[in-house]
């Protein structure tokens, strides 16, 4: 888990670095895209200045991820930029579980988040919010009942 605060003194503590100003990236409804993907999920988020409304597949955020831990992954990127309930999301997610799923909606947010408004890209940098996370399952292996368990032994 990412602890917020650190993240805050972390960016307080680093001087600024004079690099060339980014402009935010809007579609022509005033919206910012990003895709985001974590394990084999993949996440596509749609965000707009409004009252904090988030839909995933056409259902309430609450009902789609009913865990709160879930909820509490998608909303690390708002909570360590200080804009929660200040966007509406429209997600649409597919691939893998819960979990996976949860955390390419995370990295989509914090793409959307960063295109919408460029100035937060060094508190999600350091967070480490904008990293694909690239850990996948290991394949199986012949001989072997899956990655690496063998099969029981016996002596008979």
């Amino acid at each position: 888990m990412v602890d917020i605060s650190a993240v805050k003194e972390a960016v307080a503590k680093e001087e600024a670095v004079v690099v060339e100003e980014r402009k935010p990236k809007l579609d022509e409804s005033g919206r910012s895209y990003a895709t985001g993907r974590r394990k084999v999920s993949t996440a596509r988020v749609w965000m707009k200045p409004g009252k904090g409304n988030i839909e995933v597949n056409g259902k309430k955020v609450e009902n789609y991820f009913k865990r709160p831990v879930l909820r509490m992954i998608i909303n690390q990127p708002f909570a360590v930029t200080d804009n929660e309930g200040r966007f509406d999301l429209y997600i649409t997610v597919k691939g893998g579980g819960l979990s996976g799923q949860a955390g390419a909606v995370r990295h989509a947010i914090s793409r959307a988040l960063d295109n919408y408004d460029p100035t937060v890209h060094k508190t999600l940098r350091v967070g480490g919010f904008l990293t694909r996370d690239s850990r996948v399952v290991e394949r199986k292996k012949y001989g072997k009942r899956k990655a690496r368990r063998s099969f029981q032994f016996s002596k008979r």
